[in-house]
């Protein structure tokens, strides 16, 4: 599915989160053309289904953990794991531990431009993570920190 957006729209978004406009990446969407542009590198790494999750909040005074507690339970999720071929994040506010004893980056931020980009690891078509208060909270609370703030976008010099 992610190869039926044409590079020319890919390109698009791109200058658009360049631009100022935020990104809120949710599971699967690491392997996006998009997110593979502005990442910059294969956005690959280990996964399987059907594992119990541990989201630990590792950053409890980053915005988008604002009302997270320090643990949130999920009985079944889609399993990501480390090595993940992602850029260094800004932060790294959330880390999940699987029962498979794998760990994974979960919950980045990233700067990319003006734009501010979250990416988000649970959730699978399989799983209801989504009907999870604690995780709807992560969300909204990511769409409000990556949302564009008014930013003076050309520096221009005065003479004196």
């Amino acid at each position: 599915m992610q190869n039926e957006f044409s590079d020319g729209v890919v390109a698009r978004v791109q200058q658009t989160v360049l631009s100022g406009m935020g990104l809120v990446a949710l599971h699967s969407a690491h392997f996006s053309k998009v997110m593979k542009l502005l990442m910059g590198t294969s956005m690959t790494l280990k996964w399987k289904h059907g594992e119990h999750e541990r989201l630990w909040c590792i950053n409890p005074t980053h915005p988008i953990a604002q009302g997270v507690p320090e643990c949130v339970e999920l009985p079944e999720e889609e399993m990501y794991g480390e090595y993940f071929d992602m850029p260094k994040p800004d932060d790294v506010v959330f880390a999940g531990w699987f029962s498979g004893s794998q760990v994974f980056r979960s919950g980045c931020t990233f700067t990319r431009g003006l734009g501010r980009i979250f990416y988000f690891q649970p959730r699978h078509e399989e799983y209801p993570v989504y009907h999870n208060p604690q995780i709807q909270r992560i969300i909204v609370n990511a769409v409000h920190w990556c949302a564009p703030m008014l930013r003076r976008r050309t520096l221009e010099c005065e003479a004196l």
